[in-house]
């Protein structure tokens, strides 16, 4: 299982949870676990050709998974990645 921490605002695409679970099955990477997500949530961090969108950022440990495989990221069962939307403004 690969856990997802979620930012407040997507709690409300997770039905107000802090963390979702997932199980993406063998083989699991970034790609897998998004994918896997309930549509609300996963319509958000993924774009219709299953890319990770611009203003989503995750990180897996310190690592931005776009500064490793990107969505090919390798995960492991117990994994957690943190979900962070960009900030932006002047």
């Amino acid at each position: 299982m690969i856990t997802l921490d979620l930012p407040p605002v997507l709690r409300p695409f997770a039905a107000g949870a802090e963390r979702v679970t997932v199980d993406p099955g063998p083989d699991p990477t970034v790609r897998s676990v998004l994918t896997a997500l309930d549509a609300p949530l996963r319509r958000r961090l993924i774009d219709e050709q299953g890319a990770v969108r611009r203003h989503v950022n995750l990180f897996l440990g310190q690592d931005n998974v776009r500064d490793l495989a990107g969505p090919d990221t390798p995960l492991t069962d117990g994994d957690h990645l943190l979900i962070l939307p960009s900030v932006a403004g002047g």
